[in-house]
């Protein structure tokens, strides 16, 4: 067991790193391409590389990090990695937007950590790829991730993994691959917060517990137009345009009125009883409204960090827009520090906790200790 050494890409405003860091991981840099995220990086008296990945060498990043190849405990970081396309028959990256993939690919076989880790979107698990014309094929993207780490010799573990099952007081879920270089035995981290459980503690966080203090705080915010704050007013805490009076509907909802989908999101004002719906980079986006539950604003900018769950002394750099971008980008420290827990445990050789069925709840108690150290819980009935 050595140091827990890591170099992150595409950090952002480093809430999967925070997270990586409360689980005693050690990030040594990072790197983005946006000056703001970089900003942001060093407001928290962080180490940032500014600049394209793909006119950065990995020499570089070792050498900034103080490292020799091989030496790096993970490499983590979330490629765009949509749209791909196939090279004639033979899986491949072939489209010049995918090549943020390629570039981290390249960072990895280079780098040669021990572990990487890997998120994006959960469209990810499904998403075709198209031929060089554009046609949808019936091969997957994820084939062609796993494809070129299995070039690399990483073996791979992946899914879709719910923040909010991790104690994040938000739904979101999110594409995870972890990856070992040594073939040792990684996993999933199994959750922790369930919808129904006897034990307060256990139970999923609520937007109510995460923000309800802020509630009269005069924070960094953006502002409805009156347009829509017209018909935010006439609905309660937790309800959207449906609940608006009928002969309004249409008119509030415009061209929306009639296309298809659920449109939840739409006038909708949050509550405080549940957790938050999935963050996005604007509060005031028409169709994923995050209406305050109890006054006519959107969420401020440090309700956002709360639902993320950023230390309440993290500074964001850039304008409000800016600010929440970097936040509604990030991945919950929650979630993080649950996958890198889980590395630990891989590290310290105490992954596997074998319990046995018994009656009530014990068993989500031996389960939550052993996540507690990032443990890995074989469950046998």
């Amino acid at each position: 067991m050595g140091s827990r050494k890591a170099i992150s890409f595409f950090s952002g405003a480093m809430g999967l790193d925070l997270g990586l860091i409360e689980a005693g991981i050690d990030i040594v840099i990072g790197q983005d391409f946006d000056p703001t995220c970089i900003q942001t990086m060093k407001a928290n008296g962080c180490n940032g590389v500014m600049g394209d990945i793909c006119k950065i060498t990995p020499e570089y990043m070792l050498e900034r990090a103080n490292m020799k190849a091989g030496e790096p405990f993970l490499v983590c970081g979330g490629p765009p990695c949509q749209p791909f396309s196939t090279a004639g028959k033979r899986l491949g990256i072939n489209d010049p937007r995918g090549s943020l993939f390629k570039e981290y690919v390249r960072m990895i076989d280079s780098i040669r950590p021990r572990f990487f880790v890997m998120e994006n979107v959960k469209g990810l698990m499904s998403s075709p790829l198209k031929d060089n014309h554009g046609n949808t094929t019936q091969d997957k993207v994820l084939d062609v991730i796993l494809s070129e780490f299995s070039k690399l010799n990483y073996s791979t573990v992946y899914g879709i993994l719910d923040a909010v099952n991790y104690g994040v007081p938000q739904f979101r879920e999110r594409f995870i691959l972890i990856g070992s270089r040594d073939n040792e035995r990684i996993f999933l981290p199994a959750p922790t917060h369930f919808h129904i459980h006897q034990n307060p503690e256990y139970r999923w966080k609520t937007l109510g517990s995460a923000i309800k203090d802020l509630e009269n705080a005069n924070g960094e915010c953006a502002e409805f137009g009156e347009n829509r704050l017209k018909y935010l007013r006439m609905l309660h805490e937790g309800e959207n345009w449906k609940a608006l009076p009928e002969n309004v509907i249409e008119e509030a909802m415009g061209g929306a009125y009639k296309s298809g989908g659920g449109k939840v999101g739409f006038y909708r004002r949050l509550s405080y009883s549940q957790p938050s719906p999935t963050i996005v980079t604007s509060p005031i986006q028409k169709a994923t409204m995050m209406c305050h539950p109890t006054k006519d604003r959107p969420l401020s900018v440090a309700e956002y960090a709360r639902i993320q769950q950023f230390p309440d002394d993290w500074r964001f750099s850039g304008t409000t827009s800016e600010k929440y971008k970097q936040i509604g980008n990030a991945v919950p420290v929650g979630l993080a520090k649950a996958i890198g827990q889980m590395l630990v445990s891989v590290d310290i050789g105490d992954s596997e906790v074998i319990v046995k069925r018994t009656r009530g709840t014990g068993i989500h108690d031996k389960i939550q200790k052993a996540i507690q150290v990032g443990g890995r819980a074989n469950v046998k009935y």
